[in-house]
């Protein structure tokens, strides 16, 4: 039997650190941080991760943020992703939510749709640090839909008020964009939101129709929306 790749034996090492409940954070600390300058990405990837799970607050932070500039897509997305693990861990200073807002022009698609779900995810400290701009400007002019379609779906999750013209000029994108920016109309109310409703329910795509009709439903069946009905004079 071929032996064991070092490389992949060191990633795994460093994942199970990571992953082991009640673990010293100083030992975290001590068995990943020499492994972030490896020359193999994806031990940087778990090193990162290890640290940011379970290694110390002020090491963690400073692993990030230097990993958020990799040159490796690879490990940008990662660091990306794991900004919420890292924010439920320790308040992540408004600079580095601003530089994760920065990643949103990064040059690799994938890196943009993982900072656009963690910007989502970090709700409001992602607005004060201006992600509703950043990702506007995607969801509305970047070439890849991929990339659209992950900005417009982390607007619908900040439910900032000056997100709304990209989240409905996006009803207006290819089939796959229109689907995820129908459903992030779920936070926004007013006569553009329901126009853009109605104009959905008679897309030509059925998945656009259903989101739709989905998010119709949920608002009819949601206490809050009842209760603003009965108490409209009109």
């Amino acid at each position: 039997m071929a032996d064991e790749d070092p490389t992949v034996a060191r990633a795994a090492e460093l994942a199970a650190i990571g992953l082991r409940p009640g673990v010293d954070p100083a030992a975290v600390d001590a068995a990943a941080t020499g492994s972030l300058d490896h020359p193999d990405p994806r031990v940087r990837v778990a090193a990162l991760g290890a640290l940011v799970r379970a290694g110390s607050p002020t090491t963690a932070t400073r692993a990030w943020s230097d990993a958020l500039h990799d040159d490796d897509p690879n490990v940008r997305r990662r660091t990306a992703e794991l900004a919420p693990t890292l924010e439920s861990r320790t308040p992540l200073p408004n600079e580095l939510v601003t530089s994760l807002v920065d990643t949103i022009s990064d040059p690799d698609a994938t890196v943009i749709e993982a900072a656009a779900w963690a910007l989502g995810e970090l709700g409001g400290a992602a607005i004060t640090a201006g992600a509703t701009t950043a990702l506007a400007r995607v969801a509305t002019a970047h070439d890849d839909a991929l990339a659209r379609e992950a900005a417009v779906a982390a607007l619908g999750a900040l439910g900032d008020p000056a997100g709304l013209d990209a989240v409905l000029a996006a009803c207006r994108d290819k089939p796959a964009v229109r689907r995820r920016a129908v459903l992030a109309l779920a936070p926004f109310e007013g006569t553009a939101v329901d126009a853009a409703l109605a104009a959905a329910r008679e897309d030509r795509d059925w998945q656009v129709r259903q989101a739709a009709e989905d998010l119709l439903a949920a608002a009819r069946d949601d206490p809050a929306e009842e209760r603003h009905e009965e108490a409209d004079p009109s």
